[in-house]
């Protein structure tokens, strides 16, 4: 897929590896829709001026439905369209599983219905346009499980499962899914 001029949305891209995926996309030419929980901060945006694309902030918590829905009806509105959908938004609550609560568990709402809320609200102009790409943001926890980390082994292996099931729903529409499961990241 060429890059340049295509619209790269990014969750989670404030800080970290969302960030550093942001710089990547921009360097090649890409127009980046960063996404935070809070904000982006005028540093942050200052940091894409030297890349020839557009950069948007659009703020938005991905685990609640009708964020997801607007953070894409507003990134659309800004940029005509969103060509690629980075779910990189996870957050980690690590404790043994022994002493884990329902609320330590819930970072599902996140890293899980959080790739399904963006996903299910970016595949309706995907589907029309005929053509997309989604990257879903799993970890090698999710292969390989983790001591402390049931909770987030758990949403990264459904991202897994998730992905390969969107592939084959999207795919006579030109639109990929794929996953990618880093390892463990300074950031």
């Amino acid at each position: 897929m060429e890059l340049q001029n295509k619209n790269v949305l990014i969750t989670g891209s404030a800080r970290g590896i969302g960030l550093a995926i942001a710089h990547k996309f921009a360097s090649v030419g890409a127009n980046v829709i960063l996404n935070g929980l809070s904000g982006i901060s005028d540093d942050i945006l200052a940091e894409f001026a030297g890349y020839s694309g557009k950069v948007v902030a659009v703020i938005g918590d991905v685990s609640k439905a009708a964020d997801a829905q607007r953070i894409v009806e507003e990134a659309v509105a800004a940029l005509g369209s969103v060509d690629v959908l980075v779910n990189n938004a996870g957050i980690t609550r690590d404790k043994l599983m022994l002493k884990m609560t329902e609320e330590d568990f819930e970072v599902l709402k996140v890293n899980l219905t959080g790739t399904f809320n963006m996903t299910q609200s970016v595949l309706k102009p995907m589907t029309k346009a005929r053509q997309g790409a989604i990257i879903n943001l799993s970890s090698v926890v999710g292969l390989a499980g983790n001591i402390g980390q049931a909770n987030y082994a758990a949403s990264k292996a459904g991202l897994i499962g998730f992905s390969k099931s969107v592939a084959r729903e999207v795919a006579a529409r030109n639109i990929r899914v794929n996953c990618i499961a880093p390892g463990f990241i300074a950031s």
